[in-house]
């Protein structure tokens, strides 16, 4: 009769409960001029140091120092994430404001008039 093996019974269990319980964010900066900056990270903390310490000249936020965290995520699914950043990189400044005091029914609004105004362009009525 085989037995099965404890400790490779706890590291399967440990590898699919850490998988389970990955996390990914998505989180906005406000940098010094006043712009925003969206990034994924899996470590929100660990990455806003990082942001104000960067060494790398060409960075986004190296010559817009110092950064405020305005806005953070949280994802199970780095898939899930990336999709959400996307989708706020393509977000008004004021839709991004909202979205930072949760005010879901501006969301909707903003979101509203951005397709209003795109229908009104293409058919050219005002």
């Amino acid at each position: 009769m085989h037995k099965p093996n404890h400790v490779n019974s706890l590291r399967g269990r440990f590898l699919a409960s850490s998988l389970m319980f990955k996390s990914y964010y998505v989180y906005i900066l406000e940098c010094s001029d006043r712009s925003y900056y969206t990034g994924v990270t899996n470590d929100p903390d660990r990455r806003l140091v990082e942001h104000q310490s960067d060494e790398e000249p060409t960075s986004y936020t190296y010559s817009r120092r110092p950064v405020i965290l305005k806005y953070v995520s949280h994802f199970q699914f780095i898939n899930d994430a990336i999709e959400f950043e996307k989708q706020i990189k393509g977000w008004s400044r004021a839709k991004k404001e909202a979205l930072f005091l949760e005010d879901w029914e501006e969301i909707v609004r903003l979101s509203n008039l951005k397709k209003r105004t795109e229908i009104s362009t293409l058919t050219g009525s005002v």
